[in-house]
């Protein structure tokens, strides 16, 4: 069983279950992994667990939210009294540090990448809304840097939305590629970059 750091001070036991519901989804999928692994780990009762999640699909739903507020609390954090020069310089801090957050929390991109919540999201609406508000979400984060760069004229006159949706795909990729170890990301690291600006700086 993957080791869970035990609860901390000023976290509430709720959020040590969800803690805990993350890195063990991620490292054991949600088939292997059951309420009373979570409850073990975090030496809560099954009946504290149900308490205050009903059922064992409604912990992972709130899991996923989780890492959804985890990511863009880092990003809002990120973003707190930074200046950048233009809209492609922001662009590249965003591709940078939405990379180093892959690496320093893995277990939340892990979760977002495995297959379950993809195949819940079918037959679930709930699980459906939460993953297309933390993509959005996300999206909307490089579409910011897309806006920028068209007003102050370091980026192309190109449809934002549409290119953030290509940009955050290339980076999905690159993390992908990193959680699964089966590439390094720091080796492609400067390739991306040039390819980002190609598509950035590209006139019809």
């Amino acid at each position: 069983m993957p080791k869970i750091s035990k609860n901390s001070e000023g976290v509430s036991k709720k959020e040590e279950i969800l803690n805990a519901a993350i890195i063990l989804f991620a490292e054991q999928g949600f088939s292997n992994t059951s309420i009373t692994e979570v409850a073990k780990a975090t030496n809560a009762s099954t009946a504290n667990i149900f308490y205050h999640f009903k059922t064992k699909e409604e912990l992972f739903l709130a899991a996923l939210q989780n890492v959804k507020e985890g990511i863009i609390s880092h990003f809002d954090e990120y973003f707190k009294d930074r200046e950048f020069e233009n809209g492609l310089q922001m662009m590249e801090e965003i591709i940078a540090y939405y990379l180093y957050i892959a690496g320093a929390m893995e277990q939340w991109f892990l979760l977002l990448h495995s297959h379950y919540p993809y195949r819940l999201a079918l037959v679930n609406e709930v699980c459906r809304e939460h993953l297309e508000k933390t993509y959005n979400s996300l999206v909307e984060i490089f579409e910011k840097a897309v806006v920028k760069g068209k007003e102050d004229g370091s980026i192309a006159d190109v449809d934002s939305r549409k290119t953030a949706l290509v940009i955050f795909s290339m980076i999905e990729g690159v993390v992908r590629f990193k959680i699964y170890n089966l590439y390094d990301s720091g080796v492609l690291f400067a390739e991306l970059i040039k390819s980002c600006n190609k598509i950035l700086k590209y006139k019809e």
